[in-house]
């Protein structure tokens, strides 16, 4: 046993003396236990690339993509950001809360009426299909795909529980920007007013789920003969 312990000391001896002293330098790429990050995969602003075929870094925007949370045409009734609004505010559109209550209703500050509730509803619907959808499901029936994989504790979003009487709408608002059980927050994720606009599209699905089918047969044979839309 008394070998095995000496060589192992010269072992060490020799890894820590063919390492080099703090500060030293080398060509060579560092042996490093924990990268932290230390090597990315990204360009500095105005830095040449040899792997675009005109060598320049900076590119411009992939034709068809657009900055995340910003709306095509830069309309912040329509969920652009126009100024930094992920949180910060004390009112009923920041939180949620009315005097340590939850309230339900949209907020005043979305402005909404006749003439862009629609467009508030898409950009509900935008938004729960980027973030939601993939577990909550397409139609609120928490079988969405990482239901496939053994995901527990996906809310069903159509059961009457998760109903405007049972959970107020700016508790469903809180659970979107701080998260509940296994579900992660979003308020660094999603704008304050498509976090309201996902609200307002979730109350859509479940009046939709509710809806007897003489009320939707119009709606619903359209959406059949036209998924896309």
């Amino acid at each position: 046993m008394k070998y095995f312990f000496l060589a192992y000391a010269v072992i060490a001896v020799l890894f820590i003396g063919l390492m080099p002293t703090r500060g030293a330098k080398s060509p060579n790429t560092p042996i490093r236990l924990f990268p932290d990050m230390d090597e990315q995969d990204v360009l500095k602003a105005q830095k040449p690339s040899g792997f675009f075929a005109d060598g320049q870094g900076s590119r411009l925007p992939v034709a068809g993509t657009q900055p995340l949370g910003f709306s095509s045409t830069g309309n912040p009734d329509l969920g652009g950001i126009h100024d930094p609004e992920f949180g910060g505010g004390t009112g009923y559109y920041a939180t949620g809360g009315i005097d340590g209550y939850f309230g339900n209703g949209m907020p005043e500050e979305l402005k909404l009426e006749a003439g862009n509730v629609t467009a508030f509803l898409k950009r509900g619907e935008e938004v729960y299909g980027i973030h939601c959808a993939i577990c909550h499901g397409i139609s609120g029936d928490g079988l969405g795909v990482t239901s496939n994989y053994g995901v527990p504790g996906i809310a069903n979003l159509t059961q009457e529980n998760w109903f405007p009487a049972a959970y107020p709408d700016g508790r469903l608002f809180h659970t979107i920007s701080y998260g509940k059980g296994n579900m992660g927050g979003y308020k660094h994720n999603i704008a304050l007013r498509d976090r309201w606009a996902v609200v307002a599209y979730v109350r859509a699905l479940q009046t939709a789920r509710k809806a007897p089918y003489d009320a939707v047969k119009e709606a619903f044979d359209k959406g059949i003969a036209n998924p896309a839309q």
